[in-house]
């Protein structure tokens, strides 16, 4: 019999079940007019229907069967409602629990009945098993594991299945939800296919449904239309999860289980089976929808198994010629029959249909969102080509202002540089060697002391205050040298700094130069044995004159004194000295030294300002102290609340946990990374120690990020789905995507924009109010890498892309929390403003900043309420990582300067980092065609 036959028998059978059998006769009678085979043929399986278990002996029944779906179809479709055939009389109660009301159908795995749950007043649906299978363990163990499977699933276009029971005589049945509506594949059959609009509508909904199943790990592999119900309010409902199954589980012989009509190819031949297997049954089942055909139809089972995995799907738009070509593509796409060429996942198949918003749509159902729904949200984000210029003019335009505006804001603009770090560092070998301290080992750096800034700003009003620093005494950036006769191994995170390793070890030395080379500080552990340095028990004397020369002074110049301060190591000769600068003669100083054993232990410039190292006590004022705390109450509470909102969500299962997993990978290989160009490495045991120092590290900080993220992502999924957008779409590796462009090129702008207006209080003040001017900028020296050329490019450049990451994530976190304990995201807004205000304002006038400068404090808090509030996580890390790098590099518009290396690199890999935004952010859109001064509004 040809397939068309076999077709007209079809239509003719089902459209009979649909009448009243006092009126079927003259319906066939009328249907089948001059052919009465067709009447016997269909009137033979009507009457057939009578008793199910003999249908399906008879081999034609089957061949018929196996084209219509399955028996479940057609033997629950003719027995609905059929006394005879029930179990269970309506007002049977069962469990003491549920009050049958009556059958609603019968399948191949199960009778479903209509009860009422007396406990609950509402009505469920109860699956039993066939009797023939009550005994069966394996059909036993399936009926268990869709109960398992099945509760997994919350979703609003799932049936939800409550929990298993058994009667009293042993019978086992599943209570689920009872949706009052009719299955897909009886309403296909009754009026061919569903009109455009509804089917797109229920196209999207089985989208939803498919992706909420897979984002819970299982597989359907039965999907098909006799397994979605259509409710009483028009929504499609993915039933049936009989022979569903957790995607890392199935194997062997349970892979090629499933409705032959609507198995993917990989299904059939028993190959492994994956989220894109559903992919293609989703295919078919939407190929029906929209055409009310089936994809393949064949005579046989075997004809139908070998066109699905050989014959390529007659396009919709044969069928039906009006089909949107945007369901077309996304039903053939669906039906690819390599897997890889699939869609990802079922959203993306929602988003090929047209119109809708999935994000949306989870959001009203009072769902929250999975990672790849929010990735996959259809706002596009391009940029207008006007936008997208302007944005990355203003990144070129604020770089060139900076570097214009540091020669008034920047310390290293003000101070002399012209030795570079290899020439001071060989002077300090050089002085070291001197004095009597061969160096094995060494590290040095820069650092900046503001004590004479401070002494400045208290005594000298006038304008030109800072061109005294021109000079480089006194020195307010000054170059370190540490050597020792060991390795070098700090007891910190693994770089050397001025006070780590402390000095304890004979021989270890320390020098301190102005940037001109002239010495400051020397400080030396004397030898615990061994002769005087005279020979014949006679100590040589130190020739003080040659190391005033080596300080730039002239000993006739000072005067002897009374030494005041005690040197820190042993010492047989002490000696101190009072007198000028010579190029600062309004500053007094004292020259403190002492020898043991005719060497120099100690050499140092006493100004009026300094303090004994060691001795006096902190002097913060109460500024500082408040900054302190509010910086300390921050981190604690981030790091305990975080954890403990993670904990929460992971247990609710609402956290991105493997979007949490890349992120603490990343962070960690940043901070490994850092650790290894910022560690002081040494050809010894004690490296094993520096590693897990740098991996304990490296670990805490990935773990907290990963805690924060676990914490604050799945609310701001839930609550504000577009703050995530784009980050969830870079995460996804989703690198081209013209959101995450445009957050990057915004971010970028922004953070820039904050650092330009700050530098303007530089001069407006003296500008318009005739204030002095404020305090240059000192040299952030994060990891002691400022100043160091190229070779402190990569610690810097690193440190600051971790520490945008964590700044960022904080900031969403105090918002999220403000948010949730004020309940109003305005009110968390502005909390978290007022509190990063407050602390602002405070540390400026700690620093003895004027009220005029005091107004700046505010631009930082408030780009970050409006980068977060309206383009969020990724456009704040974006602003973060311009501001800290332009911030922390050495600006300067004197290319040729030994400093200029690592700060150029910064502008390249800046500008790189804008102008991969600026073209991602167009997704193509021509930028010198049309008109650029059109409707600029984001999109």
């Amino acid at each position: 019999m040809n397939t068309e036959r076999w077709q007209k028998i079809k239509n003719l059978f089902e459209a009979a079940q649909e009448i009243e059998p006092e009126r079927r006769g003259k319906f066939l009678a009328e249907a089948c007019a001059g052919d009465a085979e067709l009447r016997r043929e269909v009137e033979r399986l009507i009457d057939s229907l009578n008793n199910a278990e003999s249908f399906m002996e008879q081999p034609a029944a089957a061949e018929v069967a196996s084209m219509f779906e399955d028996k479940k179809t057609l033997v629950a479709h003719h027995t609905t409602g059929s006394q005879p055939n029930e179990k269970f009389v309506a007002g049977t109660v069962l469990a003491n629990r549920y009050r049958i009301i009556g059958l609603l159908g019968k399948g191949g795995m199960g009778e479903v009945f209509k009860a009422e749950d007396i406990k609950l007043n509402q009505t469920v649906a109860l699956k039993f098993l066939p009797d023939k299978l009550e005994k069966d363990k394996a059909a036993l163990e399936r009926f268990h594991a869709e109960v398992r499977h099945a509760r997994q699933v919350s979703h609003v276009n799932v049936c939800r299945v409550f929990d298993i029971g058994e009667t009293a005589d042993g019978r086992h049945f599943l209570s689920m939800e009872f949706i009052d509506g009719d299955d897909l594949s009886s309403l296909l059959r009754r009026i061919g296919r569903l009109p455009s609009d509804k089917a797109i509508e229920i196209a999207r909904q089985l989208c939803f449904g498919l992706a909420a199943i897979h984002e819970a790990g299982i597989l359907h592999r039965d999907l098909k239309p006799a397994n979605v119900i259509i409710d009483s309010k028009g929504k499609a409902r993915i039933t049936d999860f009989g022979i569903a199954g957790l995607e890392a589980e199935l194997k062997g012989g349970e892979i090629r289980i499933g409705t032959p009509a609507y198995m993917s190819p990989e299904q059939i031949t028993g190959r492994e089976v994956s989220p894109k297997s559903d992919i293609y049954s989703l295919g078919l089942l939407l190929y029906e929808i929209f055409t009310g055909k089936q994809t393949f139809q064949a005579d046989s089972i075997p004809d139908l198994l070998q066109k699905q995995q050989t014959t390529a799907p007659t396009n919709p738009s044969e069928v039906l010629k009006e089909i949107n070509p945007l369901v077309e593509r996304a039903i053939l796409q669906c039906l690819e029959k390599a897997p890889e060429e699939r869609p990802k996942n079922a959203l993306q198949v929602a988003l090929m249909l047209p119109g809708g918003n999935p994000l949306e749509a989870a959001i009203a159902a009072g769902e929250t969102p999975s990672p790849e729904m929010v990735a996959a949200a259809p706002k596009k984000g391009a940029l207008q080509p006007a936008v997208a210029v302007s944005l990355l003019a203003c990144v070129f335009v604020f770089i060139g202002l900076l570097m214009l505006m540091s020669k008034q804001t920047s310390l290293h603009r003000f101070v002399p540089l012209e030795k570079s770090p290899e020439v001071l560092r060989e002077r300090s070998r050089e002085l070291a060697e001197k004095f009597g301290y061969p160096a094995f080992d060494s590290y040095h750096g820069f650092i900046s002391e503001p004590a004479y800034l401070d002494y400045l700003r208290e005594n000298d009003d006038s304008p030109a205050r800072w061109r005294k620093l021109a000079s480089g005494q006194p020195a307010v950036v000054k170059f370190w040298y540490s050597q020792s006769p060991e390795p070098l191994v700090p007891l910190g995170y693994g770089a050397v700094v001025v006070k780590d390793p402390p000095k304890n070890i004979s021989g270890m030395a320390q020098i301190y130069l102005d940037t001109r080379g002239r010495l400051i500080f020397f400080e030396a552990v004397p030898l615990r044995t061994g002769e005087a340095s005279g020979g014949g028990g006679a100590t040589k004397n130190v020739d003080w004159a040659d190391v005033f020369k080596e300080a730039g002074f002239n000993l006739a110049d000072f005067k002897e004194a009374e030494s005041e301060w005690t040197p820190l190591h042993a010492f047989d000769e002490r000696r101190a000295w009072t007198g000028k600068y010579p190029e600062q003669p309004d500053v007094a100083i004292r020259v403190e030294a002492a020898a043991y054993r005719g060497r120099l232990v100690q050499f140092e410039i006493v100004e009026p300002w300094s303090t004994p190292a060691g001795q006096t006590p902190y002097q913060g004022g109460i500024g500082t102290s408040i900054s302190a705390g509010i910086l300390l109450a921050i981190f604690f509470t981030v790091l305990f609340v975080s954890a403990w909102l993670a904990i929460k969500n992971v247990r609710r299962g609402r956290s991105d946990v493997r979007g949490a997993f890349r992120l603490a990978v990343f962070f960690f290989v940043l901070r490994m990374l850092g650790w290894a160009f910022q560690t002081h490495h040494v050809a010894s045991p004690d490296e094993v120690g520096l590693f897990l120092t740098g991996l304990q590290t490296g670990l805490f900080w990935s773990c907290f990020v990963g805690l924060m993220y676990l914490s604050f992502e799945p609310y701001l999924r839930k609550y504000a789905p577009e703050r995530v957008i784009s980050w969830n779409r870079l995460l996804a590796g989703d690198w081209r995507n013209p959101l995450v462009g445009r957050d990057i090129l915004i971010g970028g702008a922004a953070g820039l924009a904050v650092i330009v207006l700050g530098s303007l209080r530089h001069f407006v003040p003296v500008w318009f109010f005739g204030e002095p001017p404020l305090i240059p900028h000192g040299i952030s020296n994060p990891g002691g890498a400022a100043l160091l050329g190229i070779r402190g490019f990569p610690v810097l450049f690193l440190n600051q892309i971790t520490a945008s990451l964590v700044l960022a994530f904080m900031v969403s976190f105090l918002i999220l929390f403000f948010t949730l304990l004020l309940r109003r995201k305005s009110f968390g807004y502005a909390a978290f403003w007022l509190l990063l205000s407050a602390f602002a304002v405070t540390n400026d006038i700690g620093a003895g900043r004027p009220l005029s400068g005091v107004l700046w404090s505010v631009l930082f808090p408030t780009f970050l309420v409006l980068t977060a509030s309206r383009f969020g996580v990724l456009a704040m890390a974006s602003g973060f990582v311009f501001y800290h790098l332009m911030v922390f590099y050495p600006i300067t518009m004197e290319i040729s300067a030994w400093y200029a290396g690592d700060f150029v690199l910064c502008v390249i890999a800046l500008a790189a980092l804008a102008i991969y935004g600026f073209y991602t952010s167009l997704a193509g859109q021509p930028i010198f065609q049309g008109n650029l001064l059109a409707d600029n509004e984001f999109r």
